[in-house]
């Protein structure tokens, strides 16, 4: 069967990115995760050469993932406590490692505008991760161990971040139009399991996988 990529949007403790993960798992494909190079010139100091470096690397098999791999980890958030501040030529750089994706593997993307950069590719499914904001914060607090106060404002400024970097990048779309994806789900009303069975079963009906390449994990 052809490759496929399915991108992903969500709103901050919508259990999008968990979401994303449990889909990779159970079709066997790799998820990158979102703003990924972002993070890694922020937390590492990268420089072009880097980048360039790694560009080269993508188009054999494995490079991209080694890098990803070699990667510091982290738990904080980028947009916690910091506004938006664009770079052209990262993104310019992030578009050709997500088309480049898309050419390779199958896989799943989250984040990265990933949508908008494959909306020309017709083996792409993009799907809206949201929720109310009472389960976001609830999710919120439980995960990274902050008080409700602390986790409102994670999730404005995230939010707020993420709005602010699609709206820039897609030339004045907005983030949360439903007209930008397949699917757009309420994971607090399909709940986090069933949001993966319903995707899986549009793949199905796309004719991207059949019923036997999911997994049980």
């Amino acid at each position: 069967m052809e490759k496929y990529v399915v991108t992903f949007a969500r709103g901050f403790g919508s259990g999008g990115k968990e979401i994303a993960s449990i889909l990779a798992k159970r079709l066997g494909i790799h998820c990158y995760e979102n703003r990924i190079l972002t993070l890694a010139s922020q937390m590492s100091g990268l420089d072009e050469k880097l980048f360039q470096e790694v560009n080269e690397k993508v188009r054999n098999n494995g490079g991209f993932s080694n890098f990803l791999r070699g990667l510091p980890k982290t738990k904080t958030f980028i947009a916690r406590n910091e506004k938006f501040v664009s770079d052209d030529k990262l993104f310019e750089y992030q578009s050709k490692i997500i088309r480049n994706l898309a050419e390779q593997e199958s896989c799943v993307i989250v984040g990265k505008c990933a949508d908008y950069i494959l909306r020309d590719k017709q083996n792409v499914v993009s799907v809206y991760i949201e929720a109310p904001r009472a389960f976001c914060v609830e999710r919120t607090m439980k995960h990274m161990g902050v008080t409700e106060e602390v986790a409102h404002a994670t999730i404005t400024q995230t939010d707020k971040y993420r709005a602010n970097y699609y709206q820039y990048y897609t030339h004045g779309n907005y983030w949360t139009n439903p007209v930008n994806y397949d699917m757009t789900l309420n994971s607090e009303k399909v709940g986090i399991n069933d949001c993966v069975k319903l995707i899986e079963q549009y793949l199905i009906i796309k004719g991207f996988i059949t019923p036997d390449m999911i997994k049980n994990v």
